[in-house]
């Protein structure tokens, strides 16, 4: 759990005498030296690829809290990115230390791995679109009749290509995949996604959480050994929904930025740079679904 004292949010960052290798919708990375970087999980929201202008509070620290929560528990599994390292070793200036408190971790640098490793157990979002046209989610034929957030019969494993910051991630076939990255490493990747979305989707459920769909990214090792990196089992990765409330038929609401979405579809915007600001009740309807993910999950 966090510290019950929120703190001020945080929208980009500067950090002295560290090099901003990327900035990406949600993280900001610093190169430290050949063998490791920061990762600084922001408050930045996107929402139809596009970064909004609000900071949702606590956000970031939310995100970071459950990645660093599910890769501790995962590790049976496969090994992480994280080197357990202290911020505090490399940073040393307080202000700064405190914006980082329980946002930023220390990680390998690594060679990515370049899929989106996509793993489905109920049928909704792009799949529930691609199943009603075609019957099949990314060429997987699945029973006729299955309704919209119905349980899949089987997990199933839907890798897309991963897009630069403002497109769009094309979800591509397990054939496609392998044309990318070959036959053993396409393997492995999927078989790992497939056991981390079963191990965690069992584990959350008993917390009245059900993980509808998530994504991972992996690197690889020198011997090709695969590594799980960036943000793991989030809300923003994943589609949360609250068990109780859970209904076939029906597009149940999630632990993530819905709100926002919700309120931007109201607008004559036409979801392209810059985004609109932020009513305040938005951003705080927000920043209390994460949190409420946080604690359904680690409490």
């Amino acid at each position: 759990m966090l510290p019950a004292t929120p703190t001020p949010p945080v929208h980009t960052t500067s950090l002295q005498g560290l090099r901003k290798i990327h900035t990406g919708k949600v993280r900001d990375i610093y190169e430290i030296d050949a063998q490791s970087m920061l990762i600084v999980t922001t408050d930045r929201l996107s929402a139809f690829d596009v970064v909004m202008q609000d900071p949702i509070p606590e956000k970031g620290r939310v995100l970071n809290s459950i990645s660093n929560f599910w890769f501790a528990r995962t590790g049976h599994i496969v090994p992480n990115h994280l080197t357990g390292r202290s911020v505090d070793e490399i940073v040393s200036d307080p202000g700064e230390r405190a914006m980082l408190a329980d946002r930023a971790v220390i990680v390998k640098k690594l060679k990515t791995v370049p899929l989106e490793a996509v793993v489905r157990g109920y049928v909704i979002g792009s799949g529930w679109k691609d199943y009603q046209k075609t019957g099949a989610i990314s060429g997987i034929k699945l029973p006729a009749g299955l309704k919209q957030a119905a349980k899949l019969p089987q997990t199933l494993f839907t890798p897309s290509t991963k897009a630069e910051m403002g497109q769009h991630d094309e979800t591509i076939s397990f054939e496609q995949a392998v044309s990318i990255v070959g036959a053993a490493t396409a393997a492995r990747v999927r078989d790992t996604a497939i056991a981390l979305y079963e191990f965690a989707a069992k584990y959350a459920r008993a917390r009245g959480i059900i993980i509808a769909d998530t994504k991972f990214e992996f690197a690889q090792q020198p011997d090709g050994s695969l590594v799980l990196i960036d943000e793991v089992l989030t809300p923003d990765s994943s589609r949360f929904w609250p068990a109780d409330t859970y209904q076939e038929g029906t597009s149940p609401p999630s632990f993530d930025k819905q709100f926002v979405r919700d309120y931007l579809e109201t607008l004559d915007w036409n979801k392209k740079a810059p985004a609109p600001k932020l009513p305040a009740e938005i951003i705080a309807k927000t920043s209390a679904k994460y949190l409420e993910a946080l604690k359904r999950l680690t409490a």
